[in-house]
């Protein structure tokens, strides 16, 4: 035991079998080259991460625990890597509980305006006390349904869920309340103000998130991560999340079995026995475990216990691919916590919802955008010959094919030139791309640049066809080049945007744009609807990737 305390004490332990210079406490520094960290000669499946709550210290022994000093923590990570992370995290809190009470007076007032008009009578004193209650409601539904959770926060779709829960609750508590005390409430004021308020706060809180993103994309308001597996595994992890800064997980090293060479193109810390070590080396404040067999539960309890006391986040990577949060539960059998996967909802009463949301809000936009779908038709019969729409046979759910509607944007003798052009290909996979294609005309070429192109197909999701939101509606030799899962894609109608068009549209490589449209497929939900809506704005904004 003294042994393994003098261990402790000096750091990571060097591989016996390998060569290396280190400092105390600094990482291993091989003197062979380390692999880069960059894209792999693989393509790594996106792996699902859960993590472990810490638990009380009371039930494990005390033996080996050290005395926290001064600066640092009892396994010595220093107090100020802590305290940054809870830092920005409390700001951040406080920036939403503000923005919410902010977004809540401004809906009641603003429905109390509209509704009675400025002067203050007896009657409507009551309302007027309501739209000033309005904002302390609707974060206390906002805490009940646990939309301040850090757990749901930052990234994914629960907290949008969340919200739109809470908007539901105070609906429904409004209108119970008010027919169980007989209370003479308007039924417009309140089918009106809590809607208005959840719609508000959808928005904000999105922007509040694209704020917190593009400062993670400048490194700051990050996790620092030791990851803990197997080199391949390693490296493809560390490869997603560089490419996915948005998620705040910065890989700063990692530890590997005994035996490994470390290649992984970053710092290694040691062996899976170094893992405490590692993170107050690296000052760390996560922990990623990748799925590796050297790692049981009771080599993860025990982990847990050295990580707990300091708040050091544990997450345990699971091989599921693409599986969003909302459809698994970790159910206890005797003792054992089993991982339960529900069955994707491709059918059913959501389904109907869609169906009925998609409608609806096609019908709504062709009325809105009627002026510009009527002035961009003239513009494109005075800029080149040929008829203003461009009618393509496409595929459906279900492989059932229809003709799709979009302003035409190339010459008419596009087809025919198609075959010349052909060696020009910059994109992967069964899709053609050419970033300055000569078919595109100057009006087609902006038209492009915002999507504007692809409104007509507003006609499309009227006729129930497509979807507001899905997968990137394929043509049909496509398709017959497509692989077994790639078919699963089919499962649901195309849409007018999707994951592959907010993430980088022709920019990405054919697999990511698969891998995107499958995670939709598999994790369809009315917020992810939502949140891709609404990044749509942004990423039209951007025009990236649009040509």
């Amino acid at each position: 035991m003294e042994q393994r305390r003098d261990d402790d004490r000096r750091g990571p332990r060097p591989y016996p079998q390998r060569h290396r210079l280190a400092d105390d406490g600094a990482a291993l520094a091989y003197t062979a080259t380390p692999t880069p960290a960059g894209p792999a000669p693989f393509s790594p499946a996106p792996v699902g991460l859960v993590a472990v709550r810490p638990q009380t210290p009371a039930h494990r022994p005390a033996v080996g625990r050290r005395p926290l000093h001064g600066g640092s923590t009892h396994i010595g990570t220093p107090v100020r890597v802590l305290d940054r992370r809870k830092g920005w995290e409390q700001r951040y809190l406080r920036t939403l509980i503000t923005s919410d009470l902010l977004v809540g007076a401004a809906a009641g007032l603003l429905v109390y305006m509209l509704r009675f008009g400025h002067p203050v009578t007896p009657y409507t004193t009551t309302y007027l006390l309501l739209s000033l209650a309005l904002p302390f409601a609707l974060v206390a539904s906002l805490a009940l349904t646990r939309a301040y959770d850090k757990r749901h926060l930052y990234v994914g779709t629960q907290e949008y869920d969340r919200v739109m829960r809470a908007g539901l609750w105070l609906i429904a508590s409004a209108a119970v309340g008010s027919y169980a005390l007989e209370l003479p409430t308007a039924r417009s004021y309140v089918l009106i103000a809590p809607p208005a308020a959840t719609a508000a706060l959808v928005v904000t809180r999105f922007l509040i998130r694209k704020s917190l993103h593009r400062r993670r994309e400048r490194g700051d308001c990050l996790r620092r991560v030791i990851v803990v597996g197997h080199e391949l595994a390693i490296i493809g992890l560390t490869r997603q999340l560089c490419r996915e800064r948005f998620h705040g997980l910065e890989v700063v090293g990692a530890c590997v079995p005994r035996g490994s060479d470390g290649r992984v193109g970053l710092p290694v810390y040691g062996t899976f026995d170094d893992v405490a070590a590692a993170v107050r080396a690296a000052g760390a404040d996560t922990v990623i475990v990748l799925s590796c067999p050297e790692l049981d539960g009771h080599a993860l309890r025990r982990m847990a216990w050295a990580l707990e006391r300091d708040e050091i986040d544990l997450i345990v990577a699971s091989s599921l691919i693409d599986v969003a949060g909302g459809r698994t539960t970790i159910r206890p059998v005797d003792g054992l916590p089993m991982l339960h996967v529900e069955h994707p909802r491709l059918s059913g009463g959501s389904r109907v919802v869609k169906e009925l949301m998609d409608r609806i809000g096609a019908a709504l936009l062709l009325v809105v955008f009627a002026p510009l779908l009527l002035v961009t038709a003239m513009a494109l019969r005075i800029d080149s010959a040929g008829p203003a729409l461009f009618k393509q046979v496409r595929v459906g759910r279900d492989g059932r094919e229809f003709v799709i509607y979009k302003f035409r944007t190339m010459y008419v003798d596009a087809e025919a030139r198609l075959a010349e052009l052909k060696h020009l290909n910059e994109h992967d996979g069964v899709l053609f791309k050419i970033r300055d294609d000569p078919r595109v005309t100057a009006m087609g070429r902006w038209m492009r640049r915002y999507s504007l192109d692809e409104l007509p197909q507003l006609l499309n999701v009227l006729l129930g066809q497509m979807s507001l939101v899905g997968p990137r509606p394929p043509l049909p030799h496509e398709v017959a080049a497509y692989a077994d899962d790639v078919r699963r894609r089919l499962a649901v109608k195309p849409g007018m945007t999707g994951l592959w068009q907010v993430s980088g549209r022709s920019d990405l490589p054919w697999e990511e744009a698969v891998r995107l449209d499958l995670r939709y497929v598999e994790n369809w939900s009315m917020s992810m609807d939502l949140l891709i809506l609404l990044r749509t704005l942004t990423a039209v904004a951007r025009s990236s990737g649009a040509y």
